[in-house]
């Protein structure tokens, strides 16, 4: 088989452009990631005017990029923000209940992407009950 030869030209010049392709959204120090944890990535799309997941939990961080709309973001402990379409957010698993996801527009629907690390055996979400909801209701912001 014969060498592979260079083009009469001559190598092409390295781009430099790659200094400055990238751009950091977010950096956090996740407190908590599951022993044997796999990684997933998902996305999620809710219609115009959806309220989103129920309450619900991961057993792992998560890490989110809003891809279109906006979102109603709600955290337990964190009063509810809206996350628009090129904006990040985060959580940290475990015990924190997430409170809301939801479309927080009724004219267009809301996509995001979140990739989160999950523990071995256990569901990617967990819903939260209604007497866990009254039990920790305190911890909930938006409901002081």
């Amino acid at each position: 088989m014969p060498d592979v030869e260079s083009s009469a030209a001559g190598p092409k010049p390295r781009s430099d452009a790659w200094r400055s392709a990238v751009t950091v959204l977010q950096e956090v120090q996740p407190p908590f990631i599951p022993a044997g944890a796999h990684a997933m990535t998902i996305v999620v799309e809710h219609p115009p005017g959806d309220p989103g997941t129920p309450a619900h939990r991961h057993p792992g961080p998560a890490f989110g990029y809003v891809l279109y709309g906006e979102m109603v973001f709600e955290l337990e402990g964190e009063p509810p923000r809206v996350v628009r379409a090129g904006e990040v957010f985060w959580e940290p698993g475990g015990d924190v209940i997430h409170y809301q996801d939801g479309n927080n527009r009724d004219d267009i629907p809301v996509r995001f992407t979140v990739s989160m690390l999950c523990e071995p055996g256990k569901p990617m979400l967990t819903l939260v009950d209604e007497d866990e909801l009254v039990q920790r209701r305190d911890r909930r912001v938006s409901a002081r």
